[in-house]
C-alpha cells in the first residue's frame, strides 16, 4: 500500500526552504508520494492570469519536485477542475466558465466551472500540461469534490435532460481522463461525489484512481455528512469497475483551529488504516487542509505519528503514537509528556462554528450560559504558556496565540454580561447610583486592559505565521487580532461615553445590542444545517441579521444521532421588530427557550412553553443528489415576544 501525505499550498504559501527541509524527514518515515493542493499558488505559463502574486515560480517548483525525487518521493499535483475552481473564475477572461449565471444570463463572480463549456477541456489541458513535468508519480489529481452546483448552466441542464446527472458527471471525468492520458498521466479524483451520485461509477473510465475521504473516527465504514452521516462503502463498486481505491484521513485543522484536535485526527487516521487493510486499498493518503491558521509543524507531528502505523505496528493508542511522532520531530526526551499535553489541549479546543462566531463579531457572545468553561481554558493555556522554552517553538507560538483567544473568550463574554447587569442596576437604582459608577469604571478598566492585549495577540499571530511563512504577509490570525483591536477601541470609546452619561448603557455596543435575542438549538440529526435569523423590513421583505452553519467539526457531532445543545445570541434594535428563525441547507434542528432581553426586561415567546422544542426544516435526504441552496428556508418559526 502506497503511503502518501499532502500539503495544502492553496490557502497559504509555505517558505520553500522549510518545505525542502521536510522532504528527507517524510522519506525517512516511509512516505513515498506527496500530493500538492495548489489552486493559484503556482505559475501556469499557459494561463498567465491565474497565479496569485506570491505564487511559487516555475524554478521554485522545480526545486521542490526535484528534492522530492532525490529522496524517493513522487509528486502528484492537485488541479481542481470542477468544484473549488474560484481560482479560475476570479480571472475576468475565464469567468465565462462559471456554471452559475445571474438573472441576466451573465456569469457570476463566484461559483464553479461548467463541465460542458466549450472552452473547459482546453483550459484543463493547459493546466495539466503546465504541471505535467512535475507529475513525477505519473498521476494528476483533478479534485472534483464538493461540486454542489452541478446542472445550473444552460449547457449542463441540456445534457442532464438528455443523459441524467450521474452520466453528466461521469462523462466529464472521462473527458478529463482523456486529457490526462494524452499527457502520459493517470487521473485521480476525490470520491465524495460518487457517494452522492453512485450511478456515476458505471460511467467512469477504468484505470483512474478514486480517493475516498472522511475526517472523523469511524467504525466499519466511513460516512457521508450530507446524508446525516449515513455509512457508505464505495470500494466494491469501484473495484468492480477497475478503479483504484485509496483511503484518505486528515491530519490537521478545520479552518479556524489554532491547534489540531490531535486525538480525533489520530482516531481518523487509525480508522482509515484499518479500512484500507480490510479492503486491500492501493494507497493511504494523509491529507492536510487549511493549515493557514496554525503552525504547520503541528500537523507534521500528526503525519510523523501516523508513520507509527507501519514503523511501530504494535502501538495501538493515541498517546504512544503521538509520542513517537513527537520523538521523530524533536527527540525522544519528554516526548510522552508532550503528547499528553497536546491531547489535553483537545478538551479545550477552539473548534466549531459556535466557537468561531466571535472571530467575526462580538455581539453574538451575550449568552445565558456561564463563563466557567472559558475561565478554565484561559487558566490551562496560561499555565502551559509559562512552560515557555521547554516547549518546541511551533507549540510555544501556538499556545501564545491560543492563550490570546482564551483571554478574548472570557473578556468579551464578561463585558457583555457586565453591560446587561449594569443596565439592570441602573433601572433599579437610577443613573446617580455610586455602585453603577464604580461598575462602569471597572468595565472601562477591563476594556482598556484587553485593548492592550490585542497587540500581544497580534504579535503572537505574527510569530505563529512567520515560523514557516513570509513574515511580510499578514496572515488570517493577525487580521482577526487587528479587527479585535478595532472592536476593543470602539468599546472603550462607548464605555467612556457611559461614564459621562450612564443612560448610554441602553444603546447598542460592540458586545451586545440594544436588545438581545437569545435561544437554544438542539442538533439531533447532524447533516449540513444553517440557522438564519431574519427581520421583517417595512416593505414586507425579510433581511438576514445573522446566520450560523451548524458544523461542529468534532467526533461527537459526526454521527447519525446526537444531542448537541448550543445557544445563539444576536443583537436586535427594538422589541417590536418582527423576527423569524429559519433553517436552510440539509436537515432539521430543534429550537427552544427564545427570549428578548435588554438587561432590564426579559420578553418570552407567546405560546412557547419553557424548554419546549420546536423542530423546523426537513430531514436530510437519504438518496439523490443534494440541492444545496443557502438562500431558501426549509422551515421557519416567527416568535411573538410578550412581557
Amino acid at each position: 500500500m502506497i503511503r502518501a501525505f499532502q500539503w495544502d499550498l492553496g490557502r497559504q504559501v509555505e517558505r520553500l526552504d522549510w518545505l525542502l527541509a521536510q522532504l528527507p524527514r517524510y522519506a525517512e518515515w516511509g512516505y513515498t508520494e506527496l500530493y500538492l493542493h495548489l489552486e493559484d499558488s503556482v505559475e501556469f505559463p499557459s494561463l498567465p492570469g491565474v497565479a496569485r502574486k506570491d505564487a511559487y515560480s516555475r524554478r521554485e517548483f522545480e526545486r521542490l519536485v526535484g528534492e522530492a525525487a532525490r529522496v524517493g518521493i513522487g509528486v502528484v499535483p492537485i488541479v481542481n477542475l470542477l468544484g473549488h475552481t474560484q481560482y479560475l473564475i476570479k480571472v475576468p477572461e475565464l469567468r465565462e466558465l462559471n456554471e452559475l449565471r445571474g438573472p441576466d444570463g451573465l456569469p457570476l463572480e463566484q461559483g464553479q466551472v461548467c463541465p460542458v463549456h466549450p472552452r473547459m477541456l482546453d483550459i484543463a489541458d493547459a493546466l495539466i500540461g503546465d504541471l505535467a513535468p512535475f507529475c513525477t508519480a505519473g498521476k494528476v489529481h483533478v479534485g472534483l469534490d464538493e461540486s454542489f452546483s452541478l446542472g445550473r448552466h444552460p449547457l449542463s441542464k441540456a445534457e442532464i435532460r438528455e443523459i441524467g446527472l450521474a452520466a453528466h458527471f461521469g462523462r466529464y471525468v472521462g473527458r478529463l481522463n482523456a486529457v490526462a492520458n494524452s499527457r502520459g498521466l493517470r487521473l485521480g479524483m476525490w470520491a465524495d461525489m460518487l457517494a452522492l451520485l453512485p450511478g456515476a461509477i458505471r460511467h467512469l473510465p477504468p484505470g483512474i484512481i478514486a480517493y475516498d475521504w472522511y475526517y472523523y473516527p469511524f467504525g466499519r465504514l466511513p460516512r457521508v455528512e450530507l446524508r446525516n452521516f449515513a455509512e457508505v462503502d464505495l470500494a466494491p463498486a469501484l473495484k468492480a469497475r477497475g478503479i483504484e481505491y485509496w483511503g484518505c484521513p486528515m491530519n490537521g485543522s478545520f479552518r479556524h483551529e489554532p491547534l489540531p484536535v490531535f486525538g480525533e485526527r489520530l482516531g481518523n487516521i487509525r480508522s482509515w488504516w484499518r479500512r484500507c487493510q480490510d479492503v486491500g486499498a492501493q494507497g493511504f493518503l494523509v491529507t492536510s487542509w487549511e493549515a493557514n491558521r496554525l503552525a504547520i509543524e503541528m500537523t507534521t507531528a500528526v503525519d510523523a505519528a501516523a508513520a507509527s502505523l507501519w514503523l511501530d505496528p504494535g502501538i495501538d493508542d493515541h498517546t504512544a503514537m503521538l509520542a513517537k511522532g513527537l520523538a521523530r520531530l524533536y527527540g525522544a526526551s519528554g516526548s510522552r509528556e508532550l503528547a499528553r499535553t497536546l491531547l489535553a489541549c483537545d478538551d479545550r479546543a477552539f473548534v466549531g462554528a459556535s466557537r468561531w462566531d466571535i472571530n467575526e463579531r462580538w455581539d453574538t457572545s451575550a449568552t445565558r450560559r456561564g463563563l466557567s468553561r472559558f475561565v478554565s481554558e484561559r487558566a490551562f493555556y496560561a499555565r502551559l504558556a509559562k512552560r515557555g522554552a521547554s516547549l518546541p517553538a511551533p507549540l510555544r507560538a501556538s499556545v501564545a496565540f491560543r492563550l490570546y483567544v482564551a483571554e478574548r473568550d472570557v473578556f468579551v463574554r464578561e463585558a457583555a454580561s457586565a453591560v446587561l447587569s449594569l443596565r439592570a442596576r441602573m433601572s433599579r437604582r437610577g443613573e446617580r447610583d455610586a455602585g453603577l459608577a464604580r461598575g462602569i469604571e471597572h468595565l472601562l478598566k477591563e476594556a482598556v486592559r484587553f485593548a492592550s492585549l490585542t497587540s500581544q495577540g497580534q504579535i503572537a499571530a505574527r510569530r505563529l505565521w512567520a515560523l514557516t511563512r513570509d513574515p511580510k504577509v499578514v496572515g488570517p490570525n493577525e487580521r482577526i487580532t487587528l479587527r479585535d483591536g478595532a472592536r476593543a477601541r470602539s468599546l472603550v470609546r462607548w464605555i467612556r461615553q457611559c461614564v459621562l452619561k450612564p443612560a448610554r448603557l441602553l444603546a447598542a455596543s460592540p458586545v451586545c445590542g440594544r436588545w438581545q435575542l437569545r435561544f437554544e438549538f438542539i442538533l439531533e440529526k447532524p447533516a449540513l444545517q444553517r440557522i438564519v435569523v431574519e427581520a421583517r423590513a417595512p416593505d414586507g421583505s425579510w433581511k438576514e441579521l445573522h446566520a450560523r452553519t451548524l458544523i461542529e467539526f468534532r467526533a461527537e457531532a459526526a454521527r447519525p444521532t446526537a444531542r448537541l445543545r448550543r445557544e445563539m445570541s444576536l443583537p436586535v434594535s427594538h422589541p417590536d421588530q418582527r423576527l423569524r428563525i429559519s433553517i436552510r441547507g440539509l436537515g432539521q434542528v430543534g429550537l427552544c427557550r427564545p427570549e428578548l432581553s435588554d438587561g432590564t426586561r426579559t420578553l418570552t415567546a407567546r405560546g412557547w412553553r419553557f424548554d419546549e422544542v420546536k423542530r423546523i426544516g426537513r430531514a436530510a435526504p437519504k438518496t439523490g443528489f443534494p440541492k444545496l441552496d443557502w438562500t431558501r428556508n426549509t422551515g421557519s418559526v416567527t416568535p411573538i415576544f410578550i412581557p
